[in-house]
């Protein structure tokens, strides 16, 4: 691939990482939570289960009021857990295309290291984000199904 048609991509991946975290910022502030930080209530009338209540929660959103709960609709509780997993992967694929498009003069500037070279340290970066981001997707994922079947 052409320097030039990756730089593009990775700048393009950013701008959308970006839109994705400023999207979930916003959400989060005007439902006052997420469903992470929330949960799923199973009303039950003896031993049958007749429904569920979903609820989110936030911190710090909405000054005084911190760690409150609000209950929501299940679509709106599974979209918001939903978007909540989606930042792992996108902040990963944000600091990598940076990671990227910094090669050149992270490799200039740690030419002379004795500690770490250039090439190097952006390749063990990369891995790191790569394998943390992934864990963390797929945690956020098993929690997310063990929440909507419990």
């Amino acid at each position: 691939m052409q320097r030039r048609t990756r730089n593009k991509i990775c700048i393009w991946v950013i701008f959308g990482g970006l839109i994705n975290f400023l999207t979930y910022t916003v959400i989060y502030w005007e439902l006052g939570g997420d469903a992470k930080n929330g949960w799923k209530e199973v009303i039950r009338d003896g031993d049958h289960k007749i429904g569920s209540r979903y609820h989110i929660q936030g911190h710090f959103i909405h000054g005084s009021g911190v760690g409150r709960s609000a209950e929501v609709p299940r679509w709106v509780w599974i979209y918001s857990y939903l978007h909540s997993i989606s930042l792992w992967p996108t902040q990963g694929a944000m600091v990598i295309c940076m990671l990227i498009l910094a090669r050149p003069h992270i490799i200039a500037t740690m030419s002379e290291s004795t500690w770490i070279r250039g090439p190097t340290f952006i390749t063990v970066v990369i891995t790191l984000t790569a394998v943390l981001c992934s864990v963390l997707t797929l945690l956020f994922t098993i929690h997310f199904i063990r929440d909507l079947c419990a």
